[in-house]
């Protein structure tokens, strides 16, 4: 069974999550949070920018509904974990080889035939 063809809506929301994750930072972020609970702290230094930077970039992120966060503290705790979006990133990796080329395809599954 295939699906419908989205609607203008669905498009234009895929289209603003696609860009949210078009830059490399909010990638790293959204892949790092999908792996577990962190801190702004411990995310900007494993991504490698600055706390501001690192903040400016998560609000953008939770404003789309790409990551949540929880306060603990005086400290935010970001992670995903919404299943849409742990599954995007995850395909998006296993589509993409650590060189940065495209990593080969899987054996393709064949169906079997549909009776009724």
């Amino acid at each position: 069974m295939t699906n419908p063809e989205p609607t203008k809506a669905q498009l234009e929301s895929a289209a603003g999550t696609f860009a949210m994750l078009s830059a490399p930072v909010r990638l790293h972020l959204v892949s790092l949070a999908a792996q577990g609970e962190y801190d702004v702290g411990t995310l900007a230094e494993r991504v490698g920018v600055s706390i501001a930077t690192a903040s400016q970039h998560l609000g953008k992120l939770r404003l789309a509904g790409i990551i949540t966060a929880r306060r603990e503290g005086r400290r935010h705790i970001y992670t995903v974990d919404d299943p849409h979006v742990l599954n995007l990133v995850d395909q998006i990796f296993e589509h993409i080889a650590p060189d940065g080329s495209l990593a080969p395809d899987p054996p393709r599954r064949t169906r079997p035939p549909h009776t009724d």
